[in-house]
C-alpha cells in the first residue's frame, strides 16, 4: 500500500507531510516524557522486523493480487502507539529514501496511512477494548484479527481519498473504492493472523512488554533479550531468504489501479514530480530490493523462488540501517530529556 508520487497532487502531498510531521513531532514529545530507555533496542529490532516482513508480498488466492504485512499493529501493541509510530516513519523512510519503496511527495501519506490508522484509532479503540487489561490468547487473536483488518480497511480508504481529493481522473472513486477495500480486506485477515501470532510470542516470553505499551509505562530494566535475539533472527530470515519466495503479482493498490484505470503505474510530468523522482534515483542504491542494473533487462517470465543476492542483501542492509534509525531517534529523544 506504498503510493507513489504519481497519484498525489502537490497540494495533498504537502498536506499530508505537515499532518505527518505534527504526529512525530507529538509522539516524540510524548516518548520523551515517558523516558523509558530501556525501549529504545526493542524499537529498533521491531523497526527491522518489519522492515523485512513488508518485503514478502503473499498471494491473495483467485485475484492475482499480493499482499504484505503492514505491521502497524504489531507495533502499537509491543510499543504503545507513540513508539510505534515512530518506528513506522523510520520504516518507510528508509524504504522510499534508499530502496525507492514509495514517493517522496507521498511520504507523508504512506507514513499516515500504515501509522495513524493503526497506531492511534484501532489499537486504543478497537484493539484494547476487546483484550482489556487480562490479556488471553483468544482474545489477543480475535483483537489482531479485528484491528489488523480495520486498521487495513482505514488505510486504504485513506488511500482512494488522497488520491481522488489529487484529481486523479483516471481513478474514480466509486470504482477506485469498490477494488481497494475488498482486497484489502483479504490482506487483513492474513496480517491479523501474523500480528496475533507475533504478539502471542512475546505475551508468552515477556507479558510485561504488552503491559508497559498498554498503561503508557517503562520496561524498565526487564530482560528481554530472549524476544530480542527470536526478532533479529526472524528479521535476518525473513529479509535474506523468504524474500526469494515474495509473490510476483501486483499488490493491492497496483491490482485495483490496474482493474481501475488499465495501468499498475500512473505516468506523471508536473515539476514537482519529476524533481523528486530525480532525487530519490540518486539516494536509492538498491532500487527495488536488489542492485542497480546498468542496462535495462528483457521481460523475462519470473522465477519462483526469485533467488537474488541483492534480494538478500536489500533485507539485510534494509533492516540494519532501519534499527539504525529508530535506535537513533529514541537515543535522541534520551539526550533530549537529559539536557532538559
Amino acid at each position: 500500500m506504498h503510493m507513489a508520487d504519481a497519484l498525489i497532487s502537490p497540494v495533498v502531498g504537502g498536506v499530508m507531510w505537515v499532518a505527518t510531521a505534527g504526529l512525530i513531532g507529538y509522539s516524540a514529545k510524548k516518548i520523551k516524557e515517558e523516558g523509558d530507555n530501556h525501549k529504545v533496542p526493542l524499537m529498533g529490532v521491531l523497526g527491522a522486523f518489519i522492515f523485512a516482513s513488508q518485503m514478502i508480498n503473499f498471494s491473495i488466492p483467485a485475484t492475482g493480487s499480493s499482499g504484505h504485512l503492514g505491521g502497524g499493529m504489531i507495533l502499537a501493541i509491543l510499543l504503545g502507539p507513540y513508539a510505534a509510530f515512530l518506528v513506522m516513519a523510520s520504516v518507510l523512510i528508509v524504504q522510499a529514501l534508499f530502496f525507492a519503496d514509495g514517493g517522496l511527495l507521498a511520504l507523508g501519506c504512506n507514513i499516515f496511512n500504515l501509522g495513524f490508522f493503526p497506531c492511534f484509532i484501532v489499537y486504543p479503540l478497537i484493539y484494547r477494548k476487546i483484550v482489556g487489561d487480562n490479556p488471553t490468547q483468544g482474545k489477543i487473536m480475535l483483537g489482531s484479527l479485528i484491528g489488523a483488518i480495520i486498521g487495513l480497511q482505514l488505510g486504504a480508504f485513506g488511500v482512494v481519498l488522497e488520491t481522488v481529493f489529487s484529481g486523479i481522473s483516471e481513478l474514480p472513486f466509486r470504482t477506485f473504492v469498490i477494488l481497494m477495500q475488498p482486497i484489502h480486506l483479504a490482506i487483513g485477515v492474513v496480517e491479523g493472523l501474523v500480528t496475533a501470532a507475533v504478539v502471542t510470542f512475546v505475551w508468552k516470553a515477556r507479558p510485561e512488554i504488552l503491559n508497559a505499551a498498554r498503561n503508557s509505562i517503562p520496561i524498565g530494566k526487564l530482560n528481554i533479550k530472549k524476544v530480542l535475539l527470536v526478532l533479529v533472527l526472524a528479521a535476518v530470515i525473513a529479509g535474506g531468504m523468504l524474500s526469494w519466495f515474495a509473490s510476483s503479482n501486483p499488490d493491492g493498490l497496483e491490482w485495483a489501479m490496474f482493474k481501475t484505470s488499465g495501468k499498475e503505474e500512473l505516468e506523471s510530468h508536473e515539476s514537482v514530480h519529476v524533481s523528486l523522482a530525480g532525487i530519490q534515483e540518486k539516494t536509492a542504491f538498491l532500487p527495488d530490493y536488489g542492485f542497480k542494473k546498468s542496462e535495462p533487462e528483457t521481460e523475462a517470465k519470473p522465477v519462483w523462488p526469485a533467488v537474488d543476492s541483492g534480494t538478500s542483501v536489500s533485507g539485510l542492509v534494509g533492516g540494519i540501517l532501519t534499527l539504525m534509525v529508530a535506535v537513533l531517534i529514541g537515543l535522541g529523544l534520551r539526550q533530549r530529556k537529559n539536557a532538559a
